[in-house]
């Protein structure tokens, strides 16, 4: 199974095992409860499935690594979209009914990416790209998105090995340098994309990557 296709079957298991009482959980975004967060896993099944049928006739503007913008600071909550996000997801009432929109429009998301030729190009938020490249660009938002989720929830399962490599790959193709050989996968992208601080022995060895950081992706 390829990374997108991975990442994105395990994030979908892991919301469809969680109890009633995880939704009401915080995530690892900050502001964000687990509902709040599947509820924009719901947007981020749709943002795929309107890309993939979104073509362009032009040359490819950014690959996967240049695909992500480095923002200044975490999200305030002050963007629209940001701030609709618990209102809609609390509006779906009992969890029963996002995780069902998630498998619906979830499962559609995975099947149209299945079926897409990965050299076609696309086009989203005024970028142009292959389809292999915007993928592969979704396979560390899974995988970050997937650590939100679990952040809380030590009973719930993790990323899979496999795609926590290549999140991690990725990452520091967007940094630009390597993250210490002693950090885990799980380690290099949770300090890396400031969602964790590095303890004083993980900061003594983070060299010259360490001005680079936190990568705030947007």
């Amino acid at each position: 199974m390829d990374p997108f296709a991975r990442s994105w079957a395990a994030l979908r298991a892991a919301v469809a095992g969680l109890a009633d009482e995880d939704f009401a959980r915080p995530s690892g975004c900050a502001g964000w409860l687990v509902r709040d967060l599947v509820c924009h896993l719901v947007i981020d099944a749709q943002d795929v499935l309107i890309t993939l049928v979104t073509p362009a006739d032009t040359e490819p503007t950014v690959d996967a690594a240049a695909y992500w913008e480095l923002l200044d600071a975490p999200p305030s909550g002050d963007d629209p979209l940001d701030a609709l996000i618990p209102r809609l997801a609390a509006a779906y009432g009992e969890p029963r009914w996002l995780t069902f929109h998630l498998d619906d429009v979830g499962s559609a998301a995975g099947r149209a990416a299945a079926l897409a030729d990965p050299a076609a190009r696309v086009a989203t938020q005024d970028k142009v790209l292959t389809v292999g490249d915007y993928l592969s660009a979704y396979v560390l938002e899974w995988t970050l998105h997937h650590l939100d989720l679990v952040a809380y929830l030590p009973s719930a399962p993790g990323p899979p090995a496999e795609t926590l490599a290549v999140a991690r790959e990725a990452l520091e193709r967007i940094a630009g340098a390597a993250f210490p050989a002693a950090y885990s996968d799980t380690e290099a992208l949770l300090i890396g994309t400031g969602r964790r601080t590095p303890t004083e022995p993980q900061a003594a060895v983070l060299g010259d990557v360490a001005a680079r950081l936190p990568l705030i992706l947007g």
